[in-house]
Order: structure tokens, then sequence, then C-alpha cells
């Protein structure tokens, strides 16, 4: 049996980089990919999302129209780390045009593919939380009906990227992010920020990765070197990753979807997020003293194989 998934992503480097993974992977069927605002406006993020299937050549994988805006938040973008255009500002003249992408919106798109084997089905959301806050509203049960699901988002030890105490996906959409860490029951996964710039893949190993011979590694090539300079700058490796090499965040959170035996070691802890706060809106809340009254705990990935990272990295642009 292949593992079954649906990707929510606002495909910016690292969601192509984790599309690609999946794609990759001998194991995954790659369900139905949904769109988001994020790293890049909504219109940009399907853009590349049909760019890097088209290089995968699999347009047969159906792509939906999601959220274009956050629930109650102001709306924002990483538009200094990805590119204004999300993948690196490079011209790409052949880009598939938005009139593939399927005519259902994304939210009503999960549900009904949930429910067409439940269960069966793991959601990995790398965006903003938004696309999954509505789909819980408008199905109650659609939580329940999942097989698990894996968020690249937040953090545990309130270090930012985005506001001092917040990651980007929670803080783009914080409402979003407490709804479903607070509605979704089933299996919960979660690949926060520090833990992603701890495992960061070496720049030794970016170089040979990237070099291999084929379209789809002169594409990621390409759309990579803007991010890739921005991580080698002196004030963001102070940062982020203490100068070790290149944190692809949203890749780590479909590689434990792709292989359970992937993370080595986890936590299970109650989590929230704090919607008020002058410094901490949008940062992720560990109830380590289960105040909260919590039954349901989220996972908390703190260790993972970057042997296997690796190699599902070097066979995504074989």
């Amino acid at each position: 049996m292949k593992k079954k998934l649906i990707l929510d992503v606002d495909t910016g480097v690292d969601d192509a980089q984790g599309i690609m993974v999946a794609l990759a992977a001998p194991n995954v069927e790659v369900l139905a990919i949904t769109c988001c605002h994020g790293n890049t406006p909504l219109e940009n993020a399907l853009k590349n999302t049909l760019r890097v299937l088209k290089v995968c050549k699999r347009l047969d994988i159906p792509v939906y129209r999601g959220c274009s805006q956050p629930l109650l938040a102001k709306n924002q973008h990483a538009g200094d780390y990805h590119g204004k255009d999300g993948l690196g500002d490079v011209p790409d003249p052949d880009a598939p045009g938005l009139e593939l992408l399927q005519k259902e919106k994304a939210a009503q798109a999960m549900i009904k593919i949930v429910n067409q084997t439940p269960g069966e089905v793991t959601l990995v959301s790398v965006a903003p939380l938004t696309n999954l806050a509505v789909a819980v509203q408008l199905d109650p049960s659609f939580p329940k009906k999942l097989k698990a699901v894996y968020i690249m988002g937040g953090n545990i030890e309130s270090r930012g990227n985005t506001t001092i105490c917040g990651e980007f996906n929670f803080v783009a959409d914080p409402e979003a992010a407490y709804t479903v860490l607070n509605r979704y029951t089933c299996p919960t996964y979660i690949a926060t920020w520090e833990f992603t710039c701890r495992n960061s893949l070496p720049w030794s190993f970016c170089d040979q990765w990237l070099a291999q011979n084929t379209n789809k590694a002169a594409f990621m090539k390409k759309i990579s070197s803007f991010s890739m300079k921005k991580a080698q700058s002196q004030d963001y490796e102070k940062e982020t990753t203490e100068g070790k090499g290149f944190n692809s965040c949203d890749t780590y959170a479909v590689a434990a979807a792709i292989d359970d035996s992937f993370i080595t070691k986890r936590e299970e802890v109650a989590v929230t997020v704090e919607l008020g706060g002058t410094y901490t809106r949008g940062m992720m809340v560990l109830d380590y003293m289960e105040q909260l009254k919590k039954k349901h705990k989220a996972i908390i990935i703190k260790e993972v194989d970057l042997e296997k990272l690796k190699k599902m990295f070097s066979d995504s642009l074989k």
C-alpha cells in the first residue's frame, strides 16, 4: 500500500524541495496539492507549484486554489528570503498557465478526497494553516478522518524568525494555527523552526546535491541560489543555522510523513498558540504542566536521521 498524501503548500523554495522529495518517494502517492498564501502571494504559490510539477513531469497531480489571506491577521510574505515571486526571481517563460488548476477550492477538495478513503490520507501542511482551519469549519469531523497531520511551523523555545517569538507559518495566521492545534485530534507531528535550524544540511552536501546532471537539478540550482546566498549572509547565519548549512524547513515535515523511521527522537506534549501578547502573538505554547487539560498531545520532532534526508534529497533530483 502506498502512503496517500495531500500536500498543503505556499510554494517557496523549501516547499518546492519538499514537493520534489514527495514525488520521488517510491512508497508515496501524492493525491493532491493545495495552495495557500504565505511565502509569496497565492497566485505565485499556484504558479510555482505548477512549475515544480512540470519539471517533475507530474502535471497530472491536481492543484487546488486555497485561501489568499489569513483568517484575521494582516497578510505578510517572505519575499526577502524566497524572492518576490517565491522561487528566487528566476524568469520562467515556459511556466504552465493557471488554467490547469482544478475548479474546486482547496478546503472542499481536502474534505472530499479524505472522505473517499477515511483513515488512509495523511495531510502535510508546510504553509500558514488557513486552508486546514477552513476545512475543519466546513466539516468538523474532517480531522477524525485523517490518518495523521504533519506540520512545519511553530517553535519550542520562543525563538522567532519573523517576530521576536514567532515562526513565519504560525505568525502569518495565528488564528488558523490555534484552530488546527486545538481541533485536529488525529496524530499530529510538528517540525518546529528551531528543530529545523539544528538539523540543517551541510553546504558541502548541497553542492554535491545540486551538481547532478539532470533537468531537475538545474531547476533546483536556479531557484535555490537566491535563498542560499541569503542563508550564507552573516546576519542570517547568526539568527538561524549557526552557519552550519542550508535549512529546507518544509522538507522535514514531508520527510517525516514519508518515512516513519526518519524521526529518531520525539516528545509528546499538549500545545496551543498564543493569540494575544505584544511580543508572543503566534508563538507555539507547550503545556508541560498540563494546565490546559488537553487529552490530545502533539508529537514534537526533536531529532532525525539526516542521512535518510540526504538520500531523499539526492533521489529527488535524479
